[in-house]
């Protein structure tokens, strides 16, 4: 067996020991395989979920799995700009969890119908199959799907996986041969496990491959933090009540972790979007109504019942509003949001049990809000240091930084009241 860089395993955010009671129930653990070309270039990657033993493959599986690999396992590590592989049930085929992805990102692998399926049966998937196929999806079936029942299939196949061990050797040929002549379709030889078997599909010119002889299954895991599912259901509620963008904004800026979670979903590279996304109001204008009902009900079907300690995103939430309130005495109004932001996520390593650089990585901010996370430096760090002195009551820390912001100990005082009032508020509308 050859190895590839792809046999190891990526660890993205670990759980911490303090974690490790629950760790394991907020830890996202996604496979991946590599399919590569004649050259032994990565062509792109199936994945397969495996956060539960369960091995069932159903619509919601499906449906998980692409929303996890989005929202929590960082695209750019898992899959990187390749072409991602994901097996789907016919129920999936329909799901609204589609929509909330770029099509040409991915390719759906598609199982022929069960043994005794009826011909009427057959035909009955092919407007679902062309629908997705309009939609600017890629459509891969097995080799089964070279069988004369399915011929109406064949138009729709953008690849062809033949397993080669479901078939003898000497039917390889004769397989290549009947997809060639009937198909558009690119081949893919795959449970590839010898050399033997390697070269006997690319003399037939077959030119991807995936199998233990190039490489094992990687795993890439990563620790979640997930809102809670009260605050999903008022996301829900509001959207359905097609509420305004302020109302969300407002239900966004008082859970961190919902925040944290879309901002992170619509920047991956399955979104498909060419421009980064910095600000709650941008991310739900670009979302729509629509989107973002069907992520939070993919978020609400993906998450537990427990989440971070309330007390953690409480204080988040006041030091959030806390330098939105101080940014507003001198800065504009853009900026307050970002003052915002960097406040909510200053406690992300808190929330996830890993360093902050870390947590940042996967998910896109302004880099004058790094610099003040990451560094204490830019516009926003004398805010958050003020804003932390205001926590902790360090007299000397307040006295400095307040003069140094030109601000007045009643405004800053008065500013954290209203801070501490708003937060206590929100916590009283669950």
């Amino acid at each position: 067996m050859s190895s590839t860089p792809d046999s190891a395993e990526t660890t993205l955010a670990p759980p911490s020991p303090q974690d490790a009671g629950t760790g394991a129930e907020n830890l996202v653990i996604i496979a991946r395989q590599a399919i590569l070309d004649e050259h032994r270039a990565v062509f792109g990657y199936e994945l397969f979920d495996r956060s539960t033993a369960a091995d069932a493959h159903t619509a919601a599986s499906d449906a998980a799995l692409l929303f996890n690999a989005l929202s929590y396992a960082g695209t750019e590590a898992l899959v990187g700009r390749k072409t991602v592989f994901i097996n789907c049930t016919h129920d999936s085929l329909a799901g609204a969890h589609l929509e909330l992805i770029h099509p040409e990102k991915v390719v759906l692998e598609v199982p022929v119908l069960a043994a005794d399926a009826t011909p009427e049966q057959i035909e009955a998937q092919i407007p679902v199959l062309h629908a997705l196929r309009t939609r600017g999806f890629r459509v891969a079936f097995n080799q089964s799907v070279l069988r004369r029942a399915y011929a109406s299939w064949l138009p729709l196949a953008s690849f062809i996986k033949l397993d080669m061990q479901a078939f003898k050797p000497e039917l390889a040929e004769p397989l290549v041969k009947f997809a060639r002549a009937h198909t558009q379709a690119t081949l893919v030889a795959e449970k590839v496990e010898t050399a033997e078997q390697h070269e006997r599909m690319a003399a037939l010119g077959v030119k991807l491959f995936q199998g233990y002889w190039f490489a094992q299954p990687s795993v890439v895991k990563a620790q979640t933090i997930r809102p809670s599912q009260a605050t999903i259901i008022q996301l829900i509620n509001l959207v359905r009540k097609q509420a305004s963008t302020a109302e969300i904004e407002d239900l966004l800026k008082k859970d961190p972790t919902l925040s944290f979670n879309l901002l992170r979903f619509i920047n991956s590279s399955g979104f498909g979007l060419s421009c980064e996304i910095t600000s709650f109001r941008h991310a739900v204008m670009i979302l729509g109504l629509k989107k973002l009902f069907r992520w939070a009900a993919l978020l609400m079907t993906t998450s537990r019942a427990s989440g971070s300690p309330p007390a953690v995103g409480q204080t988040a939430v006041v030091r959030g509003r806390l330098m939105e309130l101080l940014a507003a005495e001198l800065l504009p109004p853009e900026e307050c949001d970002n003052a915002f932001v960097v406040g909510v996520f200053s406690l992300l390593d808190t929330m996830l049990g890993v360093p902050l650089e870390r947590a940042l990585e996967t998910v896109a901010l302004p880099q004058s809000v790094l610099d003040a996370l990451l560094h204490n430096q830019g516009v926003f760090a004398p805010f958050l240091e003020l804003t932390k002195a205001c926590e902790s009551g360090d007299d000397v820390t307040f006295a400095r930084t307040a003069e140094a912001l030109h601000l007045s100990n009643r405004q800053v005082n008065w500013a954290h009241l209203q801070a501490l009032a708003w937060a206590e508020n929100l916590q009283g509308d669950d």
